[in-house]
């Protein structure tokens, strides 16, 4: 069983601050955990189940030598951040994804402009994984990505999108004759723009686009509203979503 003080280590995990100096993240949930445990990218260090979880699981825990711990409902509700605790935590060790430019010529990735929501990290990165782009790069001051909320939106797509950190002025010296697409208020109609494989730049969820990275788009795009009925932008993460979904349609159809 769980002891006090492994009850309070886990719960400082809660903060990007213990999660930074430890090197550790948390996983929840029965699916997300169940994920971790099969794709292998990342370290499983412990995990935290309650019996009925155990029981049914046992061998799949055993055969992927995961360190496993029973812990009661109510123990596992205090370590935990969901609202509705779902019988398995677990303790996952942070593993910093490398930059790898060369899919960045034939193939499009994301750019994400100090994105601070952690949902719309989520979405986003899941988002990327269903329209097939495997790589999305955050900017320093983008919420972090190991978030809870973060991951629990990505709902396991972290898994299968090379999710990375870096500055803009960093991935510039990649994006000679690829092109930069901008997602503005003010820009040429999406829907009757000829799309190519480039780097999509969604900006940040109140003042859009930085000025340094706005100065290095080769192409301002934007979604037509179908009136003018008051609403003054899309949400971060759907606006991504209709873009991405042009660019699939078009580069793939």
């Amino acid at each position: 069983m769980i002891s006090k003080n492994q009850i309070k280590y886990i719960q400082s995990l809660h903060s990007k601050k213990h999660r930074e100096e430890e090197g550790l993240f948390i996983v929840e949930g029965i699916k997300l955990v169940t994920e971790f445990i099969h794709d292998h990218k990342f370290e499983i260090k412990e995990l935290f189940a309650t019996i009925e979880y155990i029981d049914e699981r046992r061998s799949v825990l055993e055969k992927n030598y995961i360190k496993f711990s029973e812990i009661s409902a109510e123990d596992l509700k205090k370590i935990s951040l969901l609202a509705n605790p779902n019988q398995v935590l677990a303790i996952v060790k942070i593993t910093h994804a490398k930059f790898d430019p060369s899919p960045l010529i034939n193939s499009t990735a994301i750019y994400l402009d100090d994105i601070r929501d952690p949902g719309n990290m989520g979405t986003i990165i899941r988002i990327a994984d269903w329209f097939g782009i495997r790589q999305v790069i955050c900017s320093p001051n983008s919420t972090e990505v190991y978030n809870p909320k973060t991951l629990q939106a990505s709902m396991g797509a972290i898994l299968r999108v090379n999710v990375i950190t870096l500055a803009f002025d960093q991935l510039l010296p990649h994006l000679k004759n690829i092109p930069v697409y901008g997602a503005v208020l003010e820009g040429e109609n999406i829907y009757t723009s000829k799309l190519q494989t480039g780097v999509i730049i969604i900006g940040n969820e109140a003042n859009g686009i930085s000025n340094e990275v706005m100065k290095h788009i080769t192409n301002r795009i934007t979604i037509p509203a179908a009136n003018s009925n008051g609403s003054e932008s899309l949400n971060a993460a759907n606006a991504c979503a209709i873009i991405c979904s042009e660019f699939h349609r078009q580069l793939t159809y």
